[in-house]
């Protein structure tokens, strides 16, 4: 889901934006609070898929990002189209500003390739960073966690393994990982991403480390459950993660989609540990928004989600104030 940043990474510089990169200049003692603080405008609505549309089809979970050109692009999962399999595939919308209404349609962007190892119509969840000169796109295909790169931050090249296949990695613990977000602070890489199996499970947020997106260590179980969040399957959703002052870790999971969206957000010192069955000491606070991602853009931070009809992306400033 988008490019990011902490204060310590050197290597996500954007032509005029950083992602994620927080400029609260002291550490708080109580966590502090992210709020929405304005009116919403819609970026991107319902596409035209040609052959593909369908009338149930809904954009979802998706990444936002600044390409080299300094136009805003956002890459969304539609589901629930007529493409073969899972029904899903990556449509883009490209923006002059960020806070511009209804950016222009850029028709789909990607779709599964079976032969690489990507399940048929599985593809889920892009999110976008950079790293070494390159824009480097993390994505779901509903088995594996895979990737591909750009160097205009526009058209992406699938990145393949040593056996000619898309997929890097997979859940250890439960299948179809997705919804991959990475984050990076003191040059370490955290690539966060939820899965389950089937309605006995609870859904549960899982990291892997890096320190150059290639060697991957082991799955870490970082969050899951609460009073707040619950004990379904679908209880941790779209994890974001971001760094607003130094060692002050906030996770963004969601619980609801639609007119009832919801989202909760945990507080940590560790980035590797955000609860687990654990409200009192890292639950913030809750708000009424699905797949949420968080862009800083001329020292103002903003809020990109999905419309509670589910038929469009929209943006709104957000705010941090103290106090839960």
């Amino acid at each position: 889901m988008s490019l990011l940043c902490s204060q310590n990474a050197v290597c996500l510089a954007l032509p005029t934006a950083v992602i994620l990169m927080f400029s609260v200049s002291c550490m708080a003692t109580e966590p502090l609070v992210p709020v929405v603080d304005g009116p919403w405008t819609q970026v991107a609505g319902d596409p035209d898929l040609g052959e593909l549309t369908s009338e149930k089809q809904q954009p979802v979970d998706f990444g936002v990002w600044q390409a080299a050109d300094g136009t805003w692009q956002v890459w969304s999962c539609i589901r629930k189209t007529k493409e073969e399999g899972k029904k899903r595939l990556l449509h883009g919308w490209e923006g002059k500003n960020l806070t511009d209404s209804d950016w222009t349609p850029k028709g789909i962007k990607m779709r599964a390739d079976p032969k690489l190892g990507e399940h048929p119509g599985g593809l889920q969840a892009p999110h976008v960073i950079q790293h070494a000169g390159k824009y480097v796109m993390f994505y779901g295909s509903w088995d594996d966690i895979c990737v591909a790169t750009s160097k205009d931050g526009k058209e992406f090249t699938r990145k393949l393994n040593a056996e000619g296949k898309a997929p890097l990695f997979r859940g250890t613990e439960l299948p179809y990982p997705r919804d991959p977000m990475l984050f990076n602070s003191n040059g370490q890489w955290y690539c966060y991403y939820t899965a389950h199996s089937n309605e006995k499970d609870i859904g549960k947020v899982f990291c892997r480390t890096s320190k150059d997106l290639v060697h991957w260590g082991d799955e870490h179980v970082v969050a899951a459950g609460g009073e707040k969040s619950g004990i379904t399957r679908y209880s941790a959703e779209c994890p974001f993660v971001v760094e607003p002052s130094p060692g002050e870790y906030y996770l963004f999971r969601t619980q609801k989609y639609g007119q009832n969206a919801r989202t909760c957000v945990y507080h940590s010192r560790d980035p590797l540990s955000f609860g687990v069955n654990n409200d009192k000491e890292h639950f913030v606070c809750e708000l009424p928004v699905a797949a949420p991602e968080i862009v800083f853009l001329d020292g103002e931070y903003y809020l990109v989600a999905l419309l509670p009809s589910l038929k469009g992306i929209q943006v709104a400033k957000l705010k941090w104030q103290e106090g839960r």
